[in-house]
């Protein structure tokens, strides 16, 4: 936001003259493509990602997830989930005035592209971010559940932070930076799947019997799609064509490459082969890390970022299913939560531009590494106690209303026959 300010005031006049709020083409094109590669990232790549990573009898139940989140939270941010996290309220909750998209025409603007395209862009974050939490309870729990827990935890828990972060809210003021989502995203979708997986419990053998992803070649294809689909999710947080897009990409890029190598060579040295499931979820780590930082860094820093992501997130997930006997099934918060951690963190420090070759593009005026690395770990925080103690709650109330776990028979026979009475193969 003080950066965009900044620009303003070089403005020349006659730009103010024609009027800033004029709709700029090029912008607009390009943040509707952004918007359809967010999409893309959900359906099908995470449904596939997630997917390929559960045993054949619950695929179903994941895509079905996935696809069932996407259609509530699609309808509850026209409803209600918008208007809290981006109309005018107070520091920690946006009011009610754009109840229904109230006001969002053909021809009102966000900036320089239309509102109803700034809408559907920001809805596609809010559908992915829910949809991530699935991993912490995949196999095993009741599709009923899932819906309301989503339903629930979109309105209590994104939106509010969404405000916070981006819709003017304290942390915006503060001069938090994250620019797609290291907070709003994935710390609170990492968060609220590690909880998840604690309040619903490990699977049925979890630590015992082996279960491996059942379909490889799914994962790959969706973790594939991610990578494409996530030039979008932080190239089009620029909301215009121009070189913080480009640049957002680029490091995007170099983070996610360099984290997916890290891994895959951290993984060969220590267990003697590199696998490919390794190295798609160093990807990812790679993705999740670089995303609050991505307005921000330069390529070298994103490097460096990459490296922290794929050495710090591999140890992660050992620690999380090994030492602390967590079943969070698809590695969520390991990856994700602390991905957007580390990124968060990091971004105070490489958005500076007294690095060297290692310099972002700059800090706001009078501030520095230390007191804006601060301000990352108070955003860290706040957003790590309130996501936690808040999906807690929602879980709880979720679990009086209709339970939160199928029976052992239902989850030894599987979820897609005993919740859907489908099967996804028929062999």
């Amino acid at each position: 936001m003080k950066k965009i300010l900044a620009l303003l005031t070089l403005m020349p006049m006659s730009v103010f003259a024609e009027g800033v709020n004029s709709l700029d083409g090029a912008n607009t094109a390009w943040i509707l493509t952004s918007t359809a590669l967010v999409l893309l990232m959900s359906l099908p790549g995470l449904a596939l990602f997630y997917g390929g990573l559960v045993r054949s009898k619950n695929i179903l139940s994941v895509l079905m997830q996935c696809f069932a989140i996407a259609g509530i939270v699609s309808v509850l941010w026209l409803v209600v989930g918008y208007s809290i996290a981006f109309s005018d309220g107070n520091a920690y909750f946006g009011s009610l005035s754009k109840f229904m998209l109230s006001g969002v025409l053909e021809d009102s603007l966000s900036g320089d592209i239309p509102e109803s395209l700034f809408v559907l862009f920001q809805m596609t974050f809010a559908i992915i971010t829910p949809a991530l939490i699935i991993g912490g309870f995949a196999e095993r729990m009741k599709f009923s559940a899932v819906l309301l827990f989503s339903a629930f935890w979109l309105i209590v828990v994104y939106a509010p932070i969404t405000h916070w972060v981006w819709g003017g809210g304290w942390l915006q003021e503060m001069g938090l930076l994250d620019f797609a989502g290291g907070t709003v995203v994935h710390v609170t979708a990492g968060v609220g799947a590690l909880v998840a997986a604690m309040v619903v419990g490990p699977r049925k053998g979890f630590g015992k019997t082996p279960m491996p992803p059942h379909n490889m070649t799914m994962v790959i294809t969706g973790a594939g799609m991610l990578w494409v689909g996530w030039f979008g999710f932080n190239g089009g947080s620029a909301l215009a064509a121009n070189g913080d897009a480009a640049m957002a990409m680029l490091v995007t890029h170099i983070s996610a490459a360099t984290a997916a190598m890290v891994w895959m060579f951290y993984e060969w040295i220590k267990f003697g082969k590199p696998t490919a499931l390794g190295t798609v979820t160093g990807m990812v780590a790679g993705l999740g890390t670089i995303t609050p930082a991505s307005g921000f860094v330069g390529p070298a820093g994103a490097l460096v970022i990459g490296i922290v992501a794929g050495l710090v997130c591999f140890n992660a997930v050992i620690i999380i299913k090994q030492k602390f006997k967590i079943d969070d099934s698809l590695d969520v918060f390991p990856v994700h939560g602390v991905g957007g951690i580390l990124g968060t963190l990091m971004a105070g420090v490489f958005a500076s531009s007294e690095l060297g070759l290692f310099s972002g593009q700059g800090l706001a005026e009078g501030t520095t590494i230390a007191s804006q690395v601060g301000v990352q770990f108070i955003g860290v925080v706040v957003t790590f106690a309130y996501t936690a103690i808040a999906t807690y709650i929602i879980l709880k109330v979720v679990e009086m209303m209709v339970g939160l776990r199928v029976s052992p028979e239902e989850e030894q026979q599987g979820l897609d026959i005993s919740a859907h009475e489908e099967i996804g193969y028929n062999l």
